[in-house]
């Protein structure tokens, strides 16, 4: 390690001795890493591909599919990026993976988006509960929440018709610069000022 990296560090053992040089230190450390996360988030969106949780398509191509649909519909790129990494959490989260999606959104999303990805989960169900001796009517908890329709279409138009193996969707790659957008800077964080100096 440089002599320099040492320097610029914090000086404190506990947070109720540090000081804005501090924090200043700490700071330009995130600085030189930020956009990373968009990398790890991609790292793991691709442990989706090849798993197929017995269905007609793997996890990263229903994924694909979903995002390919929402942006051909012409859906802005919040929306998109959304659609891409609503089922993230499937093998990692998947008694709660719809949670998961959400809370890595969160900061760079809109409450609207932020409700979907969060109760996609159960508004989905409304297509295959009935078959697992479940309420397909779940969802009816939320009937007047402002949210409803909004995620009521997401699932309809876009998620439940994404596991067809003769779609062409786009790759990856075409996403990518989606989520780099999407995810520079926090649109509601205690962490939004500092993040966007």
């Amino acid at each position: 390690m440089a002599d320099g990296e040492t320097l610029d560090r914090a000086k404190f053992h506990t947070m109720v001795e540090s000081t804005a040089e501090d924090w200043a230190a700490i700071g330009r450390a995130a600085q030189a890493h930020r956009g990373e996360h968009v990398d790890r988030i991609l790292s793991h969106l691709n442990l989706l591909k090849g798993d197929h949780g017995g269905f007609a398509v793997d996890r990263l191509e229903h994924s694909l599919q979903t995002a390919t649909r929402a942006h051909q519909a012409g859906h802005d790129e919040e929306y998109v990026v959304c659609a891409l990494l609503h089922d993230i959490g499937d093998i990692l989260l998947p008694a709660s993976h719809a949670e998961l999606g959400a809370a890595i959104l969160k900061p760079y999303i809109s409450e609207r988006n932020f409700w979907m990805l969060e109760n996609h989960g159960v508004f989905q169900g409304y297509y295959f509960f009935h078959h697992l001796g479940l309420d397909r009517d779940m969802r009816e908890q939320f009937r007047g929440h402002p949210d409803f329709e909004h995620t009521a279409q997401f699932c309809h138009l876009y998620d439940q018709n994404s596991f067809d193996p003769s779609f062409v969707s786009m790759p990856l790659e075409a996403f990518v610069p989606m989520m780099r957008r999407v995810m520079d800077t926090p649109k509601r964080s205690i962490y939004r000022a500092a993040a966007s100096e």
